[in-house]
């Protein structure tokens, strides 16, 4: 297998103190295919740097040091925050509910059913996956808008905005032949086979923020 595509299967790390629970989560993990990283403190897999590929954390609510719960809010704060499944052997209401603000996928009680613990893994697994896909267009659709000049970020927006050429040329003092040029460099730079792709490649452009369309 290449490296390349190494770095795409999705893993599960698990943060727990029981050794014992460590390793029968290696093993249900590995047993459906899943490579599996284990760790017994938030310290240790912080220390570690893990690979960046698509994940899952199933932590442990109860730990020495930084707690899940801690370790969990400060995750949800970063713009990429990689998904969580909590896991502890006493759950109450206040910290179940606590979790799922931060944005838990799911919350489970010790000892853990093995179809729920693997369906909330996969939910998670798939959801950073889609996570990631949208992030990598978002960041070509930006790319690709980084290329095109001012003029062209200008006549891109028009059109956008449904006005004709003849229109354009009349409101940005261009001759509507010089319009035409800049709209088919826009189409061709942006990768838009229609004005209709190309509008929503704006929505897209704004929805993206960072002050790419008005």
């Amino acid at each position: 297998m290449s490296a390349s595509a190494d770095k795409e299967l999705p893993t599960v790390y698990v943060i727990d103190d029981d050794a014992s629970v460590r390793e029968a989560l290696r093993g249900l993990f590995e047993s459906v295919r899943l490579l599996t990283e284990t760790y017994a403190s938030v310290q240790d897999f912080l220390a570690s740097a893990p690979s960046n590929r698509p994940c899952c954390i199933v932590l442990d609510i109860r730990l020495p040091g930084q707690s899940g719960l801690e370790f969990q809010e400060m995750l949800a704060k970063q713009s990429d925050a990689r998904p969580i499944v909590l896991i502890s052997g006493h759950v109450d209401v206040q910290m179940a509910v606590r979790a799922m603000k931060a944005g838990a996928v799911d919350v489970l009680t010790k000892p853990v059913r093995e179809q729920d613990l693997l369906e909330a893994v996969n939910r998670a697994i798939a959801n950073d996956q889609r996570h990631r896909s949208e992030r990598r267009a978002r960041q070509s659709l930006l790319s690709r808008y980084a290329t095109l000049s001012e003029r062209e970020k200008q006549v891109m927006a028009l059109v956008a905005a449904g006005k004709l050429n003849k229109q354009i040329a009349a409101d940005v003092e261009l001759t509507e032949a010089t319009v035409k040029l800049h709209r088919g460099q826009v189409m061709r730079k942006m990768g838009a086979e229609s004005v209709a792709q190309l509008v929503r490649l704006a929505d897209m452009l704004r929805d993206a923020g960072g002050g790419a369309l008005p």
